[in-house]
């Protein structure tokens, strides 16, 4: 029985991605431990692995994911004010498959897509 899944990032710098993701999107590190290049984020009942890649070139970085969340226009306003830079392409709106959704880009340029579910 699957139950749940927390997606893997690569990481450039630790302490760049772990400030980005404390301060700007509201993360808290729950790392048992400081583990060398690998960091454990977790916001609500979402879980967020990174894992160092010193010579990721970010304009090469696929890494993607998508997080379903309530009350889209919160979250989405909440990183607004604490200067989270909305993706040119991600803006805020209703798409035809009935999500509200918005991205962003870290760092290291992950795409990290916010979705809620539209009736």
């Amino acid at each position: 029985m699957l139950l749940q899944v927390h997606p893997k990032l690569p990481m450039r710098n630790k302490l760049i991605t772990r400030d980005f993701c404390l301060n700007k999107l509201g993360f808290n590190d729950i790392s048992a431990q400081d583990f060398e290049g690998y960091l454990i984020l977790k916001k609500d009942q979402i879980e967020i692995h990174f894992f160092e890649h010193k010579t990721l070139n970010v304009l090469e970085n696929y890494g993607q994911v998508y997080l379903r969340v309530s009350n889209i226009d919160d979250v989405y306003f909440q990183f607004v004010n604490s200067g989270v830079p909305i993706h040119p392409n991600g803006k805020l709106e209703l798409k035809p498959w009935m999500q509200k959704e918005f991205s962003i880009l870290d760092p290291d340029h992950n795409l990290l897509t916010f979705g809620e579910a539209v009736s």
